[in-house]
C-alpha cells in the first residue's frame, strides 16, 4: 500500500520557522516526483514546490520564494519543506503528494496537479501572534 504521512505542522508566531516532513511507505520517494501543496480555508489549493526523482527542485509560489525550501533525505525516505520567516498568510493545511505514474507533474513553471495521485492527510500550519 502506498502511503504518505505529513507531520511537523504547528502554531508558530510570525517570523518563526517550521520544518514539515513527508514520510513515504510502500514506495521509494526518490523514484518519483514529490510535491508540496497548501490550502487555506475558503481558498483554492496552491502549488508550492516540487522535487523530482532526479533531485532537482523547483519552487512555484512567488509568495514563498526565498523562504520555503524543499529537500529529500533518501535514507529516511522523507521529503521536507523547510519554512522560514513565516507570515500569517502562510496559515493553511499543507499536503505532500506523489506522482507514482511518472507523469509530467513538475514542469518548469507549474505543477500538473492531476498527475499527483497519492496524497497525505495534511498537516496544519497556523501562523499567529
Amino acid at each position: 500500500q502506498f502511503q504518505l504521512v505529513e507531520s511537523g505542522g504547528d502554531l508558530v508566531q510570525p517570523g518563526g520557522s517550521l520544518r514539515l516532513s513527508c514520510a513515504a511507505s510502500g514506495f521509494t520517494l526518490d523514484d518519483y516526483n514529490i510535491g508540496w501543496f497548501r490550502q487555506a480555508p475558503g481558498k483554492e489549493r496552491e502549488e508550492i514546490s516540487c522535487i523530482r526523482n532526479s533531485g532537482r527542485a523547483t519552487n512555484y509560489l512567488d509568495s514563498v520564494k526565498g523562504r520555503f525550501f524543499i529537500s529529500r533525505d533518501d535514507t529516511l525516505n522523507t521529503v521536507y519543506l523547510q519554512m522560514y520567516n513565516l507570515e500569517p498568510e502562510d496559515t493553511a493545511i499543507y499536503y505532500c503528494a506523489a506522482d507514482l505514474e511518472r507523469g509530467p507533474s513538475c514542469g518548469d513553471h507549474r505543477m500538473m496537479s492531476a498527475f499527483f495521485g497519492t496524497w497525505g492527510q495534511g498537516t496544519q500550519v497556523t501562523v499567529s501572534s
